[in-house]
This record gives C-alpha cells, structure tokens and sequence, in this order.
C-alpha cells in the first residue's frame, strides 16, 4: 500500500508499469461482471460533423442532469473540431450556463515534461477552447508533468477527480499499435492494465511517442525543436486506467484521423472484429494484448468514425 491519503489508493505493479486502484476492489470479480458488446459505430461525412456529434452529446449530457457536470476531454486530433466549437461558443454568452458547470479533465500524458512544453495536451487545449472558456468553466484539472513524484501527482489528480463523484461524459479516441492491437487513453499493449485500475505510471512506447509527436504536428499545434526534443526525452506515461472508463456515465469514441494515422484502420477492423471470450484469464489477456477492447465492455458507448476509418 502506499502511505494513507484521503483518497484510499492500493499500488501494483506489472513489470516496470505501476497501477493504481481503489484500496480493497477485486480486479477478478470485476472483469467477470461485465458483459462484451458489440461496437455499434456510425460512419460520419466530416470531421466537422464529428465535431457537431460531440458537442450535441456534451449538451444532451447538461440537460439530463442538474447541477455540475464533469467531463474528460480527449486529447489530440479527435476532438479538435469540438474544442473549436466549444471555444468559438466561449467567446460569447450562448453556453455560458453550460460552460460555468463543467468540472474538465484531462486524460493522459506525457512526462516528465514541462506544463508549457507544445507537446502537451494542455496547451493543444489552450489553443483550441481558447481563454474564455477556462474562464467559465467550474474547474480544469490536469496531470501533473513536471513533478518528481509521479505517483503522488496522479493520486492528487484521482483524488480530485472522485471528489467530483462520477464521470458523466468521457470522450475517446483510438490509438494504433503494432499487429492491429490499439490503446485507449495510453494503456498500451502488455503494460497489465485491470478492471479496477483507475491510473498508471507505465513507461512510454516508442510508437506512442512518435503517434503522439505526429498527431501534434498534423492537428496543426505549433511547436518548437526544443519542444520535441524534450517530448522525446519522456520516459513515462501519465493515464488513466480501464476502471476510470468502465465507471464514466458515457462515452463518446471518435476516430476522424485515419488518413494520417493509417494504422487505426487495422486498429478498427480488429477492435470490431474480435470476439471477446468469457473466460476471465482469456479476456484479461485479450485485453493486455489489446488494450482498444476495454470500451466494448462499456454499456454506454457511441462510436463515430469517418469513412476512410473503413478505407
């Protein structure tokens, strides 16, 4: 265990990853209560469209539910068309009765690395929603980069998160990994991710890092050499884990960057495509191997992809 917080954490390890959980939940009897789906995606004509789908489901998310409303917001190209849409709504007073209720999230990220560095998601956010919104928002929380304790800043992070009770909307992407295998957030492929782990510490990929450089570079954020020199200096990953997104209320998936992130078409075909087994030392090692499937087992799911997706 480690040392008691307010936010009761049990740490474990899997190789050199490192997972952190609700103290006392059972991974074994969580896996074998959830029921696999089927991904039922619908294919949109444009990334704009996509960006519409998702601010309509961010509203339809406000008007069932009174009081605050707490969000993860996706990071890199996925969302950007809704982040653009949500910045543009910020400069003026059209959503302000939404907006002041938002308690906002972040999902993964790379460190150690600078907060300021053009690489991290925060400043993609910056410069997407603009400074009205962070203005009328409730709350922004993000992971904590430039610290020297990672674990202690992601157990900050968690216990900030639970004080905002449940999740009502997470948004997410798909990201592609060797042999048709995909990660959701950053839990990559064979880092031992369970049902009950709601964040980890796992040491970065080499394909996450250069998916991430170039989604950056291709959602058009202007970066800098120093900036990328010291993205590709990140040893670690910051994300959250398969509990956070099976807890969440609902979520909306999109994929709109296929053209440039060509392997997310074998990603897709193969997370459609398996079939996941009822056998709970199977399923479990379906999911390290494929890390994309945790949101079939989510009863609450929309998909939306653009035709080259399916290309």
């Amino acid at each position: 265990m480690i040392a008691p917080t307010k936010y009761p954490v049990q740490r474990r390890t899997a190789g050199d990853n490192v997972w952190l959980s609700r103290a006392g939940d059972d991974a074994r009897a969580a896996l074998a209560s959830l029921g696999a789906r089927t991904l039922n995606y619908e294919v949109l004509d444009s990334e704009a469209a996509v960006g519409r789908a998702m601010l309509a489901e961010l509203e339809m998310a406000a008007a069932e539910k009174d009081g605050e409303l707490t969000i993860i917001l996706l990071g890199g190209r996925g969302a950007q068309a809704m982040h653009r849409l949500l910045g543009q709504l910020a400069e003026t007073n059209q959503a302000d009765q939404l907006l002041n209720r938002l308690n906002v999230f972040t999902q993964d990220a790379l460190a150690p690395m600078r907060m300021e560095n053009s690489f991290s998601f925060v400043r993609d956010f910056e410069r997407l929603l603009g400074e009205d919104f962070f203005r009328k928002v409730k709350s922004f929380t993000s992971m904590r980069t430039d610290t020297n304790d990672l674990e202690a800043g992601l157990i900050d992070y968690l216990e900030s998160l639970s004080a905002h009770g449940e999740i009502d909307l997470l948004f997410l992407g798909l990201g592609p990994e060797a042999g048709g295998a995909s990660h959701l957030a950053y839990i990559k492929p064979a880092s031992g991710a369970g049902a009950t782990d709601l964040a980890g510490v796992i040491p970065v990929s080499s394909s996450i890092l250069e998916h991430h450089i170039t989604k950056f570079k291709a959602g058009g954020s202007a970066v800098s050499a120093a900036d990328e020199a010291e993205c590709r200096q990140a040893t670690h990953i910051l994300t959250l884990g398969p509990a956070a997104f099976l807890r969440a209320g609902r979520i909306v998936q999109s994929i709109v960057d296929a053209d440039t992130a060509p392997a997310k078409r074998a990603s897709f075909q193969r997370l459609i495509e398996t079939e996941i087994d009822d056998d709970i030392e199977t399923r479990q090692r379906q999911l390290d191997e494929n890390p994309g499937l945790w949101i079939r087992l989510h009863p609450n799911v929309r998909s939306l992809i653009l035709p080259n997706v399916l290309a």
